[in-house]
């Protein structure tokens, strides 16, 4: 299958709280295929059961300041996306910014564009609510992601702290400038 056609076949929708279920299902899946080979067991199954529960999600889902998408392809969610507004903004809550909080894709369709097509509607949400700027924070780690955004025009500006379980690791905070 060429990446012309797959994408052809790419659809973005937006996440309600009838979705739950499917979006719990990839968040834990698409986390796990990222991070579980550079953390240990007990701070990854930590992690999924604080921050992605059926409930946190569905917290999330509700909240007015927080927006999801799927990327689905043949009826299979493949990846999502999950931007904040305002006070909802996990750190700087900037009334004047977008914050990306999550963009993950199903392993199998990393590299077929996916993940540009969720980031490129991240900016088009930031674009539309005339926001200065979307702002983000990839684990230091993480290099392909910050390749990611380095190509798509982010520069560093700060780091934070982000707890995997019982591990404290660096976040990179990522801007671009609209």
């Amino acid at each position: 299958m060429t990446q012309q056609l797959l994408m052809e076949e790419i659809r973005i929708s937006k996440v309600t709280a009838s979705d739950i279920n499917e979006l719990h299902t990839i968040s834990k899946r698409t986390f796990l295929d990222t991070f579980a080979q550079h953390n240990s067991e007990k701070n990854m199954a930590h992690y999924l059961t604080e921050s992605l529960s059926l409930e946190k999600l569905a917290s999330e889902v509700a909240n007015e300041n927080s927006d999801f998408y799927f990327a689905t392809a043949n009826d299979e969610v493949i990846g999502y996306l999950k931007v904040n507004y305002g006070p909802s903004q996990t750190e700087l809550q900037d009334s004047q910014a977008l914050e990306i909080e999550r963009i993950y894709v199903s392993q199998q369709y990393q590299g077929k564009k996916v993940g540009q097509l969720l980031f490129d509607l991240a900016i088009d949400l930031a674009e539309k609510r005339n926001a200065l700027y979307v702002w983000l924070g990839v684990w230091e780690q993480n290099a392909k992601a910050i390749r990611f955004y380095e190509k798509n025009g982010f520069v560093p500006f700060s780091s934070h702290v982000f707890k995997l379980g019982e591990d404290v690791q660096t976040d990179i905070m990522m801007k671009k400038e609209l």
